[in-house]
């Protein structure tokens, strides 16, 4: 018997689903929230729980400003949001939907800081030497 992986294809497609519903409803400006509509959210990635009841959506501000305004105005409208993923993916439960910042670009930007330091890159040149 093979172990099953930790996110199965329909976690991950319903993820997918729900990215794009939350991602339509930010574009067209259907949250009548001061904040969201002078604001460019992306939603990232979003995560669905195994039994697809609950989903934790990573979003990122247009060049992260206002970052926990924004959080701030989607926790607000939770409930809205909520509904209307609901209608467009038809599942057969409305997931709960949690809102969290993607600190992923930060960390990405940190490591090629990292990766850039002249130290760094001296003893990168020297393992390429070796090779």
């Amino acid at each position: 018997m093979s172990e099953r992986p930790d996110k199965s294809v329909r976690t991950l497609r319903v993820g997918e689903a729900v990215r794009h519903a939350l991602s339509d409803l930010l574009t067209r400006g259907d949250v009548h929230d001061d904040v969201l509509t002078s604001h460019s959210v992306t939603v990232t990635e979003v995560r669905m729980s195994p039994d697809l009841r609950h989903a934790t959506a990573f979003i990122k501000p247009l060049l992260g400003k206002d970052e926990e305004a924004v959080l701030k105005a989607l926790r607000t409208n939770t409930a809205f949001l909520q509904r209307e993923v609901a209608r467009a993916v038809n599942g057969k439960y409305a997931a709960k939907l949690k809102f969290l910042a993607d600190d992923s670009f930060d960390e990405g930007s940190h490591i090629d800081k990292l990766l850039r330091d002249p130290h760094v890159a001296r003893d990168l040149a020297a393992d390429d030497d070796v090779a």
